[in-house]
């Protein structure tokens, strides 16, 4: 006996995507006549056995009425994150009267590739994606033919809808902030391999320095920066010369900065300013309360809601990427250099 043939057979034969194929093979809206004919025309020449996920053509281009929401269990740990996205989400799935199927991923699930049963039998119109599980997780979504959007994360290697913040503008702007407040040396703090998001930010933090003519340190960057005090607090330690401000990738690290550089006995802002990015309730508690960039959370629940609609019925149109702006919120925890050397020494007077 040969190798079983696989619908990637007959999509690399007509040098077409494997969701095409599948959507031709399953009768599905989405591919035109001609192209289903010619699919099904390969799949007998090649000896190609479809069989449906649930029995049959008739029921499977009937709408279940279900919307998946799935996310990583760090995702959904992320409560303010999480919930208002879901909310959002939430609110337009009710208003087209569709029933919205909520799933967390744990990381054995993500490692044996293991989709959540709804997905698996094809009970769901639509798949809503949350933050970053893994590429070969969503890949192995995909090749289900669901209609598939992906919110707060993307990858080259992943061809669906995304809908994103705006990372590397929002960082620009942060960045620029810091540079019109007077400040040349700001350090960055992120792990910028954790995820593209971080990445981006480092990018827009590089692009502010590179508009102004100004060079960031290298040894201020912290681009592998881990969310935990004593690590943060080991890199503030070792640097030989103090930057007069700091851009974190988002409010946690924010936090960890401010409170690493007051038990050193810095003062923030007098002696080096902190930004940061979310604006969660981090930023907010922090004292003092942190300049950060917020993000629109409702916004991306309800762009993404309407996009996977949108995808439902037109799918063989080209993925769209959706960029979500993020406003500058400033607080007490930046101000500008000069006014810090004058704090600081009238303070100092004072005492």
């Amino acid at each position: 006996m040969g190798k079983k043939v696989t619908m990637q057979d007959i999509a690399n034969e007509l040098n077409i995507s494997k969701n095409s194929v599948s959507q031709a093979l399953s009768g599905k809206p989405g591919v035109s006549e001609s192209t289903r004919q010619l699919v099904l025309k390969k799949a007998k020449e090649i000896g190609y056995q479809y069989t449906p996920a649930n029995g049959g053509t008739d029921h499977d281009s009937k709408r279940t009425g279900n919307i998946a929401l799935i996310a990583s269990e760090f995702a959904f740990s992320m409560k303010s994150f999480f919930g208002e996205i879901y909310l959002s989400v939430e609110e337009e799935v009710t208003k087209r009267n569709k029933n919205l199927l909520i799933q967390s991923i744990n990381n054995q699930s993500r490692d044996q590739l293991i989709l959540p049963p709804f997905i698996e039998k094809r009970q769901v119109d639509g798949v809503l994606i949350l933050s970053h599980i893994s590429n070969e997780y969503t890949n192995k979504i995909l090749e289900t033919g669901i209609p598939t959007v992906l919110i707060d994360h993307h990858h080259p290697d992943i061809e669906a809808d995304a809908v994103l913040t705006n990372n590397r503008f929002g960082a620009y702007t942060a960045t620029k902030h810091l540079l019109e407040l007077g400040h040349r040396d700001i350090a960055f703090v992120g792990n910028i391999d954790f995820s593209p998001s971080y990445q981006e930010r480092w990018e827009g933090y590089h692009l502010a320095h590179k508009d102004y003519g100004v060079k960031p340190k290298k040894d201020v960057q912290f681009t592998d920066a881990l969310e935990e005090g004593p690590v943060i607090n080991h890199f503030i330690d070792q640097l030989e010369e103090q930057p007069t401000s700091w851009f974190c990738v988002n409010d946690g690290l924010g936090y960890l900065v401010t409170s690493g550089l007051q038990a050193k006995g810095f003062k923030v802002p007098d002696d080096a300013s902190v930004c940061s990015f979310d604006n969660g309730q981090l930023s907010q508690l922090s004292t003092p309360s942190i300049t950060t960039m917020d993000i629109d959370f409702k916004a991306f629940g309800q762009n993404a809601a309407e996009k996977l609609f949108w995808r439902m019925d037109n799918r063989d149109a080209p993925h769209q990427e959706i960029l979500l702006p993020v406003t500058l919120i400033k607080r007490e925890s930046t101000q500008s250099v000069q006014t810090n050397r004058l704090f600081s020494l009238s303070e100092s007077k004072s005492q």
